[in-house]
């Protein structure tokens, strides 16, 4: 399982969406007005905003809000944010990614670097670390949709590249070029995706000591923390064991 996933696992059963909720709220807001000042403010015709109203939907997020972040990009009141990659090393020398939307580019640079700093790592300069990940479009469905032959082949016909299927379900892997277009191809056999976005998905996996395992995290936690972080991906495998401890 990739690294982004696992800690994403870790996180919704320990809670996390429940313990600040808000926070998650004002991050799927800032997407949703980036989303909807890259292009049209139609989801029909933005692919991007369509994705982000899907992430909002999926973590129940109210109609109200949703539309309301909208507004802000139509009526030219959200504040300009400039997207940033940072990249760098954790604990165990894992490679990690860390996508912000942030309206101070110097702030958030200290604040990620300090971070990396007090668990071990070392942020890099950008293209350090991302040549062992693909950028590259993931949707996601429940395992619950179907067999794991029965969504591969769902995505010859949808155009994806492949399907990875395990015990949390079915992702559909696409370049991001064909990434609007599988998305919707997929929509119209499976229904609407629990998830999709452009992500960084890496090519393969470090296995970490569990010593290691657990600063890692809190690297992870700590990033995932800020308000203009969006997402931090990773190319880590962590144990059964630590996965079983940090689970509860």
């Amino acid at each position: 399982m990739a690294g982004h996933s696992q800690f994403k696992n870790i996180m919704h059963r320990k809670g996390r969406q429940d313990k600040e909720r808000s926070k998650i709220f004002a991050k799927l807001s800032r997407e949703l007005t980036v989303a909807a000042k890259s292009g049209l403010p139609d989801p029909a015709h933005n692919p991007r905003l369509r994705a982000a109203i899907a992430a909002a939907k999926a973590e129940s997020m109210p109609k109200d809000n949703i539309e309301r972040a909208i507004a802000k990009a139509v009526g030219g009141t959200g504040e300009n944010y400039d997207e940033v990659r940072y990249e760098g090393r954790g604990p165990g020398g894992v490679a990690l990614i860390v996508q912000a939307l942030t309206d101070n580019r110097n702030r958030t640079s200290a604040d990620v670097r300090a971070a990396f700093s007090k668990y071990g790592g070392q942020m890099g300069e950008n293209g350090s670390v991302s040549f062992m990940f693909d950028h590259v479009g993931v949707i996601a469905y429940p395992k619950a949709k179907g067999s794991e032959d029965a969504m591969l082949e769902v995505a010859l016909e949808a155009g994806a590249d492949e399907c990875v299927s395990d015990g949390d379900g079915h992702e559909f892997i696409t370049t991001i070029e064909n990434f609007a277009a599988v998305r919707e191809a997929l929509e119209a056999k499976l229904g609407p995706p629990e998830s999709a976005a452009i992500t960084w998905r890496p090519k393969s996996s470090v296995a970490v000591p569990d010593d290691a395992g657990e600063t890692l995290v809190k690297l992870i936690e700590t990033l995932d923390d800020h308000d203009d972080v969006q997402n931090v991906y990773g190319n880590y495998e962590l144990s059964e064991t630590l996965l079983a401890k940090l689970n509860g």
